[in-house]
């Protein structure tokens, strides 16, 4: 007698959820007919990829545009050559791995790193909010981290311009977007192929950037033709013991794959100097909240511009902070981004790209 034959499926089925990876719940399939049908409706899982491979070229399609800004842009955003190379005839969608999960209600997918190559010591974390399109972006970085005695500011903190403080802000945050949208157009055919989904979050081990989408994002997301055609910009290489189904491997990018970003309003603060718990200043604190602009903004121009700002900037900034504050809440970063959100915060404006 089988260890789980007293046991009821609906707890067996618990268990698997909380289990939630892949890898191992592929495993479990092989174990009997029962563990087989049962792990074909576990709803929460979570994949992971263990490497992402860049295409061949560069990524000159996809960043033509934020060159023509900034010249060290690509240094930042592009990918270095990875040396792995693996046969075309290994490689799956995420679709078709999660093929035998019929049930997935909420699916994470954890990529083995971030995407933005930054300056030493500088550290860039986003959180952004996607339907169809983008939603919400909330990006956090700073330029360096120092330990000083309580409120002294270390002696040897670089001190950067207003003009060259604000060039490497408008770099972080468009890096940022770009990275964000390249992610989620990652993620249709696995949005067309599973239907019952609820929730879809795709993030990296590093902490470094999170695409969200919830019930009201894929709703909106299934319900535009254009956004469930067939994609094959990326796949994935099955790892695991001898490269056979273990629910676990590469994703290969292809060229020219990213959502394309609408319009979009920023409001930025900047601290040059911020003090945190234990000790430790932040230099160069910067906090972005970017949002679409909205149609009236577009149609009215700088009049109704005006009207926002003067009429619902209260209002606006009330529901800023609760957007960075759910992005990065707790520890320092929540601390630091309390600080900054009752700054005097820019308004900026971005055409789509």
């Amino acid at each position: 007698m089988d260890g789980f034959d007293p046991i009821p499926d609906s707890l067996v089925l618990l268990i698997f959820n909380f289990v939630s990876d892949v890898k191992t719940l592929i495993r479990c399939r092989v174990v009997s007919k029962r563990f087989n049908s049962l792990v074909s409706q576990a709803d929460s899982l979570l994949l992971k990829v263990d490497c992402v491979i860049p295409p061949e070229s560069s990524d000159a399609d996809s960043l033509s545009f934020i060159r023509s800004i900034l010249k060290n842009l690509h240094k930042l955003v592009s990918h270095k050559p990875h040396s792995t190379r693996t046969h075309r005839s290994l490689l799956n969608s995420p679709a078709q791995i999660l093929r035998g999960f019929q049930e997935i209600r909420d699916l994470e997918i954890e990529l083995p790193s971030g995407d933005l190559k930054l300056e030493k010591n500088a550290a860039v974390k986003w959180r952004a909010e996607f339907g169809k399109t983008l939603r919400s972006c909330v990006i956090f970085g700073f330029r360096e981290l120092r330990s000083s005695p309580p409120s002294h500011i270390p002696a040897d903190f670089s001190e950067v311009g207003f003009a060259g403080g604000l060039k490497l802000r408008v770099v972080w945050t468009i890096s940022a977007l770009v990275a964000a949208s390249a992610r989620h157009h990652l993620l249709r055919e696995v949005v067309k192929k599973h239907k019952q989904l609820e929730r879809l979050v795709l993030r990296d081990k590093d902490g470094e950037g999170t695409v969200v989408m919830d019930k009201d994002g894929l709703r909106e997301f299934r319900e535009d033709p254009a956004e469930l055609q067939d994609s094959d910009d990326l796949s994935v290489v099955i790892g695991g013991e001898g490269g056979q189904g273990q629910g676990q491997g590469m994703w290969e990018r292809k060229l020219g794959g990213r959502t394309p970003v609408p319009s979009v309003r920023l409001r930025m603060r900047h601290v040059l100097k911020l003090e945190v718990e234990g000790g430790a200043w932040m230099g160069g604190a910067t906090l972005v909240i970017v949002k679409p602009t909205s149609s009236s903004w577009m149609d009215d121009g700088a009049q109704a511009q005006q009207q926002t700002m003067e009429g619902d900037v209260e209002d606006e900034e009330e529901k800023d902070a609760e957007l960075a504050l759910e992005a990065f809440g707790g520890g320092v970063y929540e601390e630091a981004v309390r600080a900054l959100v009752n700054t005097r915060g820019y308004l900026l404006e971005m055409n789509s790209f």
